[in-house]
């Protein structure tokens, strides 16, 4: 018996999940697959970090932690769903509710002071932001669109905004002053261990981090963004919005950059409201508002005064909104801008959209509105900035003839940015940062002032080479340019280079084009191949990596849960993600309120196979390989004939789109040729499926319209979401009547 893990997450992924595993189940049995759940959504992981706080009944086991220890071994097979990428409102929304169904977990610590408080705000740093991707990635990524996903998408192109040489959007960046302008990289030749320390002006010295163990040949990088270059340059974005009657938006990505985003966040809200925090930021401290967490956070904190003060606050909020530049709008209907939370607006989600839109983001008169968008970090703003200066020229992009562009992620054993969050501080006064090894030698410094951002990163050697050798064999295999997207006049991009053009050399790669460009040059290259239908292969680092697979896949596919992610793990095992999850809270909402689950699984149906042809190769296992290769077939005619999930209350939805897979599936088993055993096994079930479909789906819709109730939004009853997720009792006896 082999095993697959399959992930238990977060929101509509995970309510999909009661709908799709037992399916999942019942065919993986036909090849002796054992199909195990692993819960590791953010309420399960607070559960995990805390328990001498919780009853012995209540503990659960850390899910996270045993992944990550089985991904660093040959046997892995995980399929991993999306999870929340918590920032702080979100995991204090979660600790509440925990609270409110009777676990005892701590309240978290602001600011914390005590070694108890300061233990609670540790333990819940490493359930914050974007956790789990960093423990599970053992491997680098190879992302693209499948073969059906992008005949499907020729056939029925995704909605492209017109767009005009007359646009005055554009993508704002500093120049100085930021992590890009400043930073610094070494590789050191020796293990070591290096400790992070602010020698004070006054000559005091703290240690930030005692101790940072680094691999031979290991790269590190530290940079800072300064504070006042920061807010001097969100000013004058804000002034030149007003001036050229554009909406203003910030993008970042708060979620994963869990550390030092959010505090970027915070002096854009604070740049925007500049009057308001100067009239009453007495007031707005004494009620605990960090403006990090944005102007949500500020609003619901004014419930505290009396009405008379709080209406003088609301009124300073409006004055400020009619003063300034339009503000760009998450939710106009419900007046959620673009600094309500920090989550609300990822600039791996957000962006793409804002090219896809004509450049246009929404204002609060529900229009479309030409945007400024705001990217202070200009490390990767590139991308966007020539993405949307070359719609300008050329106009929109058509999908019925670009090319693809897949990827080759730099992000095994948390490389690069995506591994600074236990390096990253907001600096507490003037100094200098000093990087010193285990001999004391100074191997990074920084001169800092007190409200900087200075954060260091890794990247280990051997997924430096990994990387190198998965960007040859995709070369080799499709025999198209793999583009390394390095600058060679930025710090940590010339050490990097050193190791690619090494391990580069000790491989054939005869007939194999390898450009090496500069983000901005990259971008060119790529688009200029994109619309003449050439497909290329983007081969970069980790925060490049999540940019280019939206963006691209939002473009060509419309949506980047379409695309196959494969990560083979470093050790032999293997990781298949299944897409973004960003619109799945809203989904959630109509599923509470209508009963119509919305969440369309096809990433789940894409790593779902590519997971069974790995245990085909690494088990030895033929039946395996069987089930792959036929589910590949059963999705390209789910896209062919339609049957993704409506976003309307009876219609079809997550449900019926499941049970219309597992439908194709079994007349795919049923017909093939290769394997007599298997296709009797499964002919009853794919008669029985197609017989009873028309009862099935009348069943899943007449379901739908009413509220449901499934006991919380991070910790769901599991018993009540299988009952609403599994309410057609015809096709639970059809599964059930096949396994015996």
């Amino acid at each position: 018996m082999t095993t697959m893990i399959y992930t238990y997450t977060d929101e509509a992924p995970a309510l999909a999940t009661h709908a799709l595993l037992p399916i999942i189940q019942t065919f993986a049995s036909a090849a002796g697959v054992e199909v195990e759940t692993r819960d590791i959504s953010l309420a399960a992981r607070i559960l995990a970090v805390f328990p001498d706080h919780l009853t012995e009944e209540q503990r659960v086991p850390d899910a996270l932690g045993e992944l990550g220890a089985l991904a660093q071994t040959p046997d892995a097979n995980i399929i991993k769903l999306p999870n929340i990428s918590a920032s702080l409102p979100q995991l204090k929304a979660a600790i509440k509710e925990l609270q409110a169904a009777g676990y005892a977990v701590p309240d978290y610590p602001e600011d914390p002071q005590t070694d108890g408080e300061r233990d609670i705000h540790a333990r819940y740093g490493t359930v914050k932001g974007s956790a789990v991707n960093p423990v599970l990635r053992e491997g680098n990524s190879d992302r693209r669109a499948p073969a059906a996903v992008k005949a499907f998408a020729r056939k029925h192109p995704p909605r492209m905004g017109a767009w005009s040489s007359d646009s005055r959007s554009h993508v704002a960046t500093m120049s100085e002053g930021d992590f890009r302008s400043t930073e610094r990289s070494v590789t050191v030749a020796d293990a070591d261990d290096v400790r992070v320390e602010l020698v004070r002006d006054d000559g005091e010295v703290a240690v930030l981090k005692a101790s940072t163990p680094l691999e031979p040949g290991e790269i590190i990088d530290a940079a800072v963004m300064q504070r006042g270059a920061l807010v001097d340059f969100l000013a004058a974005q804000v002034r030149d919005a007003r001036a050229q009657g554009v909406l203003f938006s910030i993008h970042l990505k708060a979620t994963m950059m869990k550390v030092s985003d959010p505090i970027i966040f915070g002096h854009a809200v604070r740049t925007y409201f500049a009057e308001l925090f100067a009239a009453h930021g007495d007031t707005l401290t004494e009620l605990g508002v960090d403006a990090n967490d944005g102007m949500a956070s500020l609003v619901s904190a004014l419930d505290a005064l009396p009405a008379d003060e709080r209406d003088a606050i609301l009124a300073d909020v409006e004055a400020a909104y009619d003063r300034g530049p339009d503000l760009a709008q998450v939710d106009s209907s419900r007046g959620i801008t673009n600094l309500h939370v920090p989550s609300d607006v990822i600039i791996d989600a957000s962006m793409p959209v804002v090219v896809r839109d004509s450049g246009q983001m929404w204002n609060r008169h529900d229009a479309q509105q030409d945007t400024k968008c705001v990217i202070p970090d200009a490390s990767y703003a590139a991308l966007y900035g020539e993405t949307i200066e070359d719609c300008k020229r050329n106009g929109a992009f058509d999908p019925t003839t670009m090319g693809s562009v897949s990827n080759v992620g730099l992000m095994a054993k948390k490389a690069e940015e995506y591994g600074s969050h236990d390096k990253t501080f907001e600096i507490p006064a003037a100094g200098e940062i000093r990087v010193v090894s285990r001999s004391g030698d100074v191997l990074l410094r920084h001169t800092v002032e007190a409200g900087d951002i200075w954060r260091m990163c890794q990247t280990k050697d051997e997924p430096v080479r990994d990387w190198v050798r998965l960007a040859i064999g995709r070369a080799r295999a499709t025999g198209v340019p793999a583009v390394f997207w390095l600058d060679r006049t930025r710090a940590h991009d010339v050490e990097v280079l050193a190791k690619v053009e090494d391990e580069l050399a000790t491989h054939d790669t005869d007939g194999l084009d390898f450009p090496v460009l500069s983000v901005a040059e990259a971008t060119r290259f790529t688009l200029e191949r994109t619309r003449a239908g050439e497909d290329t292969i983007s081969v970069t680092g980790n925060v490049l990596r999540d940019y280019l697979t939206d963006l691209f896949p939002i473009l060509e596919v419309g949506t980047s849960a379409r695309m196959l992610s494969i990560v083979p793990l470093m050790a032999g095992g293997g990781l298949f993600e299944t897409g973004a999850g960003g619109s799945a809270p809203k989904h959630v909402q109509q599923f509470v309120k209508e009963n119509h689950l919305r969440w369309d699984s096809l990433g789940e149906y894409l790593a779902l196979a590519a997971s069974f042809e790995h245990l085909a190769q690494s088990a030895d296992n033929p039946r395996a390989a069987l089930l792959g290769s036929t589910l590949d077939r059963a999705t390209a005619r789910y896209l062919d004939e339609g049957r993704s999930p409506s976003r309307k209350v009876k219609e079809l939805d997550n449900r019926g789109s499941s049970f219309e897979l597992a439908r194709f599936w079994a007349r795919e088993l049923a017909d093939q040729a290769d394997d007599a055993e298997v296709a009797a096994l499964f002919s009853p079930l794919a008669e029985r499926l197609d017989g009873d479909a028309a009862t099935i789906l009348q069943e899943l819709i007449d379901v739908q319209g009413d509220p449901v109730d499934i006991g919380g939004y991070y910790w769901p009853d599991k018993a009540r979401a299988d009952a609403e997720m599994r309410p057609s009792a015809t096709l639970n006896a059809a599964l059930d009547a096949f396994r015996g």
